[in-house]
């Protein structure tokens, strides 16, 4: 186990000697700070107001000022409506709304774990295949030490990158989000949109479901890449394939959800939140259960083809 540690560490060591990781970090910093200040500046005036004591009022005079606005311009009802919808409920259920805070910035920001998919994606990539391409790969196979554990270690170190990376972005989003917004407590109650309608949460659950359900498709792709990278040695086609998939993946499914088996492709099972909060899946006798299970199937035949080609091909030729 010690030796397994120890292949660990050396890979998280080779992993952060390169300055392409330390431009990911700088890059996920870049866009939250930024982020926060066009949200700041350039956001919705309406998401930064804070209610009186009189804030019934204030939201039926806002009611009728957005109801006026739809009479104008019918067009503006995709968004005028959600937003009196909304109000209503603080209106039914008492509740005085709360100014936009640094929670839910860290909650918005969620969407940026497609990023970090992307940058897990290139390190999986390259893990295996540049081993190969800088011509290390015999240096490391001599060691007497199991290629089961050697891969195994790497991939291991891949998922302990992408981990990283969320916590980073979470940390950093946080902190941008309570500097330039401030909190409205530890875990205040939010109002968030569900197929049934309007509902009331507390913020610090829905981050950890947007954040947690993000990290199977985090997980999943690079598995694949590390694939990829395993059986071809080469970075560029795990890179080309999994960014591909990923981004094409919805657009595939959909394509095809006429056909009953579309519902074992991959990406018709990534998206967990389908079963979340009344949603419906793509097909209807697809279950939480379901899904898990095609995932656990992917996942079991993604690191059993990597297994198979870096234990047992020959490297006497590189």
């Amino acid at each position: 186990m010690s030796n397994f540690m120890n292949l660990i560490w050396n890979e998280q060591i080779k992993l952060y000697a390169q300055k392409s990781t330390w431009v990911m970090f700088i890059v996920i910093l870049a866009i939250a700070i930024g982020g926060g200040f066009l949200t700041k500046f350039m956001g919705e005036e309406a998401d930064f107001k804070e209610y009186g004591d009189n804030w019934q009022a204030e939201l039926q005079e806002e009611n009728a000022q957005l109801t006026a606005e739809m009479k104008d311009d019918e067009f503006i009802q995709y968004t005028n409506q959600p937003i009196i919808e909304e109000n209503n409920y603080y209106l039914e259920n008492n509740i005085k709304p709360k100014p936009y805070d640094g929670w839910e910035y860290v909650l918005e920001n969620s969407f940026l774990s497609s990023l970090i998919s992307l940058f897990t994606i290139v390190v999986a990539a390259g893990i295996i295949s540049n081993e190969f391409k800088w011509g290390t790969i015999k240096l490391l196979l001599i060691r007497p030490i199991s290629r089961t554990k050697i891969l195994f270690s790497k991939y291991v170190s891949v998922l302990i990158f992408a981990l990283t990376l969320l916590i980073f972005l979470l940390v950093t989003s946080w902190i941008v989000g309570a500097i330039l917004f401030g909190l409205n407590g530890l875990n205040p109650l939010i109002i968030q949109q569900q197929s049934a309608g309007f509902a009331q949460t507390g913020v610090f659950g829905e981050i950890v479901e947007a954040y947690g359900l993000s990290l199977v498709t985090l997980v999943m792709m690079a598995t694949f890449a590390f694939m990829i990278s395993a059986i071809f040695r080469s970075s560029g086609m795990a890179i080309g394939l999994a960014i591909f998939l990923m981004m094409a993946g919805n657009a595939i499914v959909a394509f095809l959800a006429q056909y009953e088996w579309s519902k074992y492709i991959l990406f018709a099972n990534t998206n967990l939140k389908q079963y979340m909060d009344g949603g419906m899946p793509l097909n209807e006798s697809m279950t939480l259960t379901f899904s898990v299970v095609v995932l656990v199937v992917y996942f079991i035949v993604f690191l059993g083809a990597a297994w198979t080609a870096f234990t047992k091909r020959d490297i006497a030729g590189q």
